[in-house]
């Protein structure tokens, strides 16, 4: 049998890690990633010239190289309709549609979906104007979360400790731009990703990960895209991922059928486990970055079989986890999120077979490498242990002189790792 061609589509460290992966099976020849970037030809991808955004032209690409089916990456095309696009074009394709694709495009949207359909969430307020919001921020109490309502790449959430940060917060928010704003109580407990693969009524739970929002060390700083991750949570009972199957996955994915919303797709959902249980924080329609980069090492099943099945509607085969612990923290450009460095020389990276290098954000060749800005690559380690997994990334980055460049070196903590 001939192996199968597939399309990804993005050019980040989460396209670099699901290329790669589906790259792994045996029954695909060939990995296309548009536009990718440099590095995706060190695990055998192929970038494509095609702005991830340019559905028309990457419709063509599908069809003139025989494409089997393509993995959307990146939440702006699904939300802008890239999946119905390729529908009408008569190809196959992973990921929501449109309307679906407002679960992640519209934060009210989402958090009406959860309360319509039981999932647990915090109160929120939904607020036009700055006026209406200033007025509200007493009834949550502090810290207070408060949101931008759109798409956000991860970012667009403070937390106000106070009266004075929450009504600047609005106001920045409103001058910015913003339409709506969200109010939202602030849940305590330990956060967690969870990963679904969903195709109608049927789903398989991905491996869990935990990651790291915060730009600097002990959780300071503004909220980023993320970090750093790792997987498998050694601090997580069974029983209590059980729950947030029960009250979360299943009242989801019911609500997801009785909606008519015809999903196929990835839904990741950041949750906390509070004192009153699990409650969801956020959904997204796609992998998580950098969760994606430990997630799906973990997988010894093969991946493109179980995507192959939930995109032509055939029963879900079994998500098998490798027991093996895998750790990865996200190397930034200094400054990142507010300004990052752009263009600063990273050079050649040393080759170090104890980790791998997922790249995102780089330019230029793999043996003189530049920074893009915001989070550069990812330096990853699979290990028996989540500790010596920890102990190969962190000697690997000790030896880098990137002084335009910070990582946090507290990824892990929580987990008990040091």
């Amino acid at each position: 049998m001939t192996g199968v061609n597939l399309l990804v589509v993005g050019s980040g460290g989460r396209e670099f890690a699901i290329a790669k992966k589906l790259k792994e099976s045996p029954r695909v020849a060939h990995v296309y990633c548009a536009p990718g970037n440099v590095g995706m030809p060190t695990v055998g991808v192929e970038p494509v010239d095609i702005d991830e955004e340019d559905f028309s032209s990457l419709i063509q690409f599908a069809k003139n190289h025989h494409v089997e089916w393509t993995f959307v990456g990146p939440e702006n095309c699904l939300v802008d309709g890239i999946v119905d696009q390729f529908q009408a074009a008569g190809l196959k394709i992973f990921g929501p549609n449109a309307r679906a694709a407002q679960l992640e495009g519209s934060k009210q949207y989402a958090l009406d979906f959860m309360n319509k359909y039981h999932v647990p969430t915090a109160r929120f307020l939904a607020c036009q104007d700055e006026e209406t919001a200033i007025n509200h921020i007493d009834k949550f109490g502090f810290p207070l979360v408060i949101k931008e309502n759109g798409l956000a790449g991860g970012k667009g959430v403070v937390i106000a400790p106070d009266k004075v940060t929450a009504e600047q917060t609005v106001k920045e928010m409103f001058t910015a731009g913003q339409t709506e704003v969200l109010l939202e109580e602030c849940l305590v407990g330990p956060e967690y990703s969870m990963f679904v693969v969903i195709s109608g009524a049927h789903y398989e739970m991905l491996p869990m990960a935990q990651d790291h929002k915060r730009a600097y060390d002990g959780d300071r700083g503004p909220n980023t895209g993320g970090m750093g991750a790792y997987s498998p949570l050694p601090q997580l009972q069974d029983a209590d991922r059980q729950q947030m199957i029960d009250q979360v996955v299943k009242p989801t994915v019911h609500g997801l059928v009785a909606g008519n919303y015809d999903y196929h797709g990835i839904l990741y959902i950041g949750l906390m486990l509070t004192e009153d249980g699990p409650k969801v924080i956020e959904y997204n329609v796609r992998l998580g970055d950098p969760e994606t980069q430990v997630v799906l090492p973990r997988i010894s099943s093969d991946f493109y079989d179980l995507i192959d099945a939930a995109i032509n509607d055939r029963p879900l085969p079994a998500v098998v986890e490798d027991p093996a612990a895998t750790f990865g923290v996200v190397l930034a450009s200094k400054g990142y999120p507010k300004q990052p460095v752009h263009g600063q020389s990273l050079g050649q990276l040393p080759m170090d077979d104890q980790v791998m290098i997922d790249y995102a954000n780089v330019s230029g060749q793999l043996n003189d490498l530049d920074g893009a800005g915001g989070r550069l690559l990812m330096v990853l380690a699979k290990a028996l242990t989540l500790q010596d997994a920890h102990d190969a990334v962190y000697k690997y980055l000790k030896q880098l002189n990137e002084p335009e460049c910070f990582y946090r070196t507290d990824i892990g903590a929580k987990a008990g790792l040091k």
